[in-house]
């Protein structure tokens, strides 16, 4: 199902309801996040959106986008390197480094990058085939 080098890709929106659904859901508030004029305090252009966001993307990414439902996460990395704002518009590729037969497992290295095609986070994650 899977071969080293496969690319998948999938375009996502930080829309308000998905930023004031992860406030509503796991209640962190920090200011940078909710405040504006706090986070141009600190040198960002406006509230930064939970890093978390992109975590949650990623899930959505391996439950509905893979050709296969019949996975399940194994592990997952992300390293931050931009703030992503509300409304940005972000593509997640993710590309197959290494398979493991033996015991069913897939790895991907996947970047996040915004509409200039700069890396706003990028990792690995590892999903099991059930």
């Amino acid at each position: 199902m899977f071969t080293v080098g496969d690319t998948y890709q999938e375009t996502f929106i930080t829309d308000a309801l998905t930023y004031e659904g992860f406030i509503d859901l796991f209640k962190d508030k920090n200011p940078l996040h909710t405040d504006a004029q706090f986070a141009r305090s600190k040198s960002f252009k406006d509230r930064v959106m939970h890093g978390n966001i992109l975590n949650g993307y990623i899930s959505y990414f391996i439950g509905e986008c893979l050709p296969s439902k019949d996975v399940v996460i194994h592990s997952q990395e992300i390293k931050y390197h931009a703030p992503v704002y509300l409304n940005d518009e972000l593509s997640l590729h993710a590309t197959v480094s290494e398979i493991y037969d033996s015991v069913n497992a897939v790895v991907f290295k996947y970047r996040f990058l915004d509409v200039e095609k700069k890396v706003i986070a990028k990792g690995t994650f590892q999903i099991g085939l059930i």
